[in-house]
């Protein structure tokens, strides 16, 4: 299948990966191309702007602009001039997103892992989206590619050269997708996860029994209903953004507190002012202990095993 897999940003100077899109790829060839992927990270300072590195089944392009490089793993029969296409957006995208100065002081991988969700974004569009939105820069990019070809690598010297720039010991790199850890769960964490279930509960059974008695007779009701059902899964989706981390966390954390409170204020005459207030306090704590529970400041091994690899020179 013609497809764009994984993408990543990185530091050219020393291959700091800085954000990467999160991809559930466990195929072999695929985890093996992301391994040699890092290796060739490392040294991308060697190279020209473009490049691809072409296996078999699948392949790597890179595209290098000053501090930063995009890198992506794309299927072998995907078009090069499409994925620079992709890479450049990519690459414009991260550089309206951040300075040079936020770029040059990052100390740890995937400082702005926050970035994989524009990543996952153009990634989709260039998998999905029909034609003509795509290819908006076909011919630019098809124009540039003529004049300055990209180099042509190998994906099995990738590693081996590595190996070679490091004084004959590499430092491999084997990445599986980024392990987020969260800080601790808090006693308030707990109660704010207990009275969530509680509300969604009582949403639930209320919207239940109103659909069981009411239909019938009267069709209007069907915004009750729905007015019940909403908060019930604001409520699931609550808990499990508290729970595990997930990109744009502040935006579907505010969209499922005006969610319980909008449903709430149609409610009222079904429910009094005790229980609207009672439903949007949960959502309230809820929204904040999601807020305040942030990513841990170091993640341990970020996702990434080392594995020390000596070559004979």
């Amino acid at each position: 299948m013609s497809m764009i897999f994984f993408a990543c940003v990185v530091r050219v100077r020393d291959g700091l990966p800085l954000s990467a899109s999160t991809d559930f790829h466990f195929n072999q060839d695929f985890l093996e191309c992301r391994r040699r992927l890092k290796a060739l990270s490392s040294i991308l300072a060697r190279y020209p702007s473009r490049g691809t590195a072409k296996g078999r089944d699948l392949s790597i392009h890179f595209l290098s602009s000053g501090d930063i490089a995009c890198m992506a793993i794309c299927s072998s029969n995907y078009s090069t001039i499409m994925a620079f296409c992709f890479l450049e957006e990519l690459q414009w995208e991260f550089a309206a997103s951040y300075d040079t100065t936020s770029i040059s002081l990052a100390s740890r991988p995937y400082a702005f892992l926050e970035f994989d969700n524009v990543i996952q974004k153009v990634k989709w569009h260039f998998n999905c989206a029909s034609g003509s939105q795509a290819k908006v820069n076909w011919e630019k990019v098809e124009e540039e590619l003529k004049f300055q070809p990209p180099v042509e690598l190998k994906l099995e010297d990738a590693e081996l050269m590595n190996g070679v720039a490091n004084g004959g010991h590499a430092e491999v790199h084997v990445e599986v997708v980024p392990t987020y850890r969260m800080q601790r769960v808090t006693p308030l964490g707990i109660l704010s996860l207990v009275l969530n279930i509680m509300c969604g509960a009582l949403n639930l059974i209320r919207g239940v029994h109103l659909a069981e008695h009411s239909f019938q007779e009267d069709h209007e009701v069907i915004g009750n209903v729905i007015a019940f059902f909403l908060p019930f899964l604001a409520c699931v989706f609550q808990c499990y953004l508290y729970l595990f981390y997930s990109s744009t966390r502040k935006v579907k954390t505010f969209i499922l507190f005006f969610s319980v409170c909008l449903c709430n204020v149609y409610l009222y005459g079904l429910r009094n002012v005790w229980q609207i207030a009672f439903h949007v306090g949960v959502a309230s704590l809820s929204s904040y202990q999601i807020l305040t529970r942030q990513l841990m400041e170091k993640q341990p091994d970020y996702g990434i095993q080392m594995l020390q690899v000596s070559v004979d020179c």
